[in-house]
């Protein structure tokens, strides 16, 4: 089960980590970083890596324990928090860090309240990196130094984010589909369900957000950096 420690080659105890990130080089360089053993862990570490998105659902899906994703918020297939909230539907149990450039307080107060498990700013320090992965692997949340108490200033933001986090899963796949355009048939075909249960979950979706229309889903899920396509 994703999030449990792996067991290496010679049985001790293991911890497999994924690094996302569209830039070759600086996977590498995170990936040669972290190959070292993590803070009070003498298991070995285990380095994955994705290039976008579709990677990385790729690696998640195949037969691999992850324990941790780290994250960045720009890269292809994603726009804004929309792979975060995807990887939180879909991998509920894995813990996503957010490591990103994009760093000021506004981004990750709301990475954090759409369930990243920590904030990382690319600036950090390789040991910072790492004592926030041990953090994050003990339950913990990591945010930067001199964060204190986070609170989102827009108040519209606030009250979409609550309402994003009080979707199901499987509603949170449908706004996903939602936002790249995609026809209830095509999200039936997806899912692999009927166009009617399709249907049951727009209606929910909306009701959540206090909407009345896709597009105006859409619209809402712009604010928060979706480069999102309504359909007609």
């Amino acid at each position: 089960m994703a999030g449990q420690s792996n067991a290496a080659v010679d049985g001790s105890p293991s911890t497999t980590l994924v690094i996302v990130d569209d830039h070759p080089l600086f996977r590498g360089a995170m990936a040669q970083a972290l190959s070292s053993r993590l803070p009070n862990d003498d298991g070995e570490i285990v380095i994955l890596e994705a290039g976008d998105f579709s990677g990385l659902q790729v690696l998640l899906n195949e037969d691999h324990d992850v324990d941790l994703v780290l994250l960045d918020l720009s890269m292809p297939g994603v726009s804004g928090f929309s792979g975060l909230l995807s990887l939180r539907a879909d991998h509920a149990a894995v813990p996503v860090v957010i490591v990103s450039a994009s760093d000021d307080p506004a981004t990750i107060n709301r990475a954090l309240a759409l369930g990243a498990s920590g904030f990382v700013p690319k600036s950090s320090s390789i040991d910072t990196i790492r004592e926030a992965i041990t953090c994050v692997l003990q339950g913990e949340i990591w945010k930067p130094d001199g964060m204190g108490e986070l609170h989102e200033a827009d108040e519209e933001i606030a009250d979409l984010t609550k309402r994003l986090s009080s979707l199901t899963p499987q509603q949170t796949r449908v706004l996903s589909m939602i936002s790249q355009g995609l026809l209830n048939k095509q999200i039936a075909y997806e899912l692999d369900v009927s166009e009617a249960t399709v249907k049951a979950h727009v209606s929910a979706v909306l009701q959540k957000l206090n909407v009345d229309s896709r597009t105006q889903a859409v619209i809402r899920l712009s604010k928060l950096g979706f480069d999102a396509v309504p359909s007609s």
